[in-house]
């Protein structure tokens, strides 16, 4: 897993970068930096509102005496989103909206759901609980 994320720390900003240098010779260096600006306020924008009502659900379950469990994926799906959306870059902005867009959140969610049920039944994932 440590592997998958350093090819990553390597790959996705040089794809960025070669992506950000051929939208400059598209569209030209100013409107390439006016949307990364605008995708950025959106993005903000879009993780607030959404972290938002993910708090606002949360709260609601726990009067109930429910376990948010789905709402914590989606605050861990809204927080990771709002930060990648920050950073600039189109690759990014578009992962970022993927997380932040509730219909593509609940597929995220889905996986993810799925991938810690895995780690758990392996192993992998360990549950220590203080009394």
């Amino acid at each position: 897993m440590g592997r998958i994320f350093l090819l990553l720390l390597i790959i996705v900003p040089a794809l960025e970068v070669g992506v950000l240098i051929l939208s400059g010779n598209l569209i030209g260096v100013w409107p390439t930096v006016l949307l990364i600006i605008l995708t950025g306020v959106l993005g903000a924008w879009l993780a607030k509102k959404e972290g938002l009502h993910a708090v606002r659900l949360a709260q609601v379950q726990a009067q109930n005496g429910q376990i948010p469990s789905g709402v914590i994926l989606d605050g861990i799906c809204i927080l990771v989103g709002g930060v990648v959306l920050l950073t600039p870059g189109f690759i990014t902005d578009a992962i970022g909206f993927i997380l932040l867009v509730p219909y593509t959140r609940s597929i995220i969610k889905k996986w993810l759901q799925k991938m810690i049920e895995r780690m758990i039944q392996n192993g992998q994932f360990v549950f220590i609980s203080r009394r």
